[in-house]
Formats: structure tokens, sequence, C-alpha cells
């Protein structure tokens, strides 16, 4: 698939590292995806609304509620949201059983271009489908 073939979606990014947010946020924008960037859960909570966002990506470790506690309180509100944790704890986390189920999928951080692209495919060829 060429680049002008990709197809674009709306992406809330939800990290409270404001380099990271930026990070991922141009890895993003470079795809041309629209993203609206947060840098908490509760600024997330804020504006997400169902049916708004294709996909939301959040961090797991965050100052005002962990990605797991986003996670869930989105999916009672849009249980067919497709979520993307990213997280430098996956392993950890997973081997503590911590990580909750209801994420789409785990993105161990740091991750590339490439790896993000393919999560994004993974998670929202489901949706799509």
């Amino acid at each position: 698939m060429q680049k002008s073939e990709k197809p674009e979606y709306q992406i809330l990014v939800v990290d409270d590292e404001p380099s990271v947010r930026r990070s991922i946020t141009m890895l993003l924008e470079h795809d041309r995806h629209h993203v609206q960037s947060v840098d908490s859960g509760e600024s997330a909570l804020a504006i997400f609304e169902p049916g708004r966002f294709d996909l939301v990506m959040t961090d797991y470790s965050m100052h005002d509620m962990n990605g797991s506690q986003l996670v869930a309180l989105i999916k009672e509100r849009a249980p067919g949201q497709r979520i993307i944790m990213a997280t430098a704890f996956a392993d950890d986390l997973r081997g503590f059983g911590e990580l909750t189920a209801q994420a789409d999928l785990v993105l161990n951080k740091p991750f590339s271009l490439s790896d993000l692209r393919e999560a994004i495919a993974s998670v929202l060829a489901v949706r799509l489908q």
C-alpha cells in the first residue's frame, strides 16, 4: 500500500510525558492521521465521546490514573472502542497480571514507526471487518 492509500484515522493520544506525547503525535501525523493529544487520563475522559476517535493510544504509567484504569473507563462508555496501551513495562505487568484484558493491544516502548503502523493495522483491522 502506498502512503497516499493509507487510511487516515482520528486518534487520541494520552501520555503525561510531553516529549513522548509529541513524538507519538509526530509519527502519527507523518502518516496523515488526525491526532488529538492530552497529558492525562482525566483530560482524555473530558474530551472522549463514543464514535469520535477511531483509536485511543494511551500510556500505562501516568500520574492521575494508570492506563488500565483509563481503558476500563473508556470501555464502559464505548465497549467497541479500539485501544492500544503503550508502555515500557509491558513484560513486567503481564508477568504480574496487572494489564487489563480490555486493551486491544499492548505495544512495548520504545517502538518504531513500523511497529506503530503494524499495531494500528492490527487493532483497526478487527474493527473494519
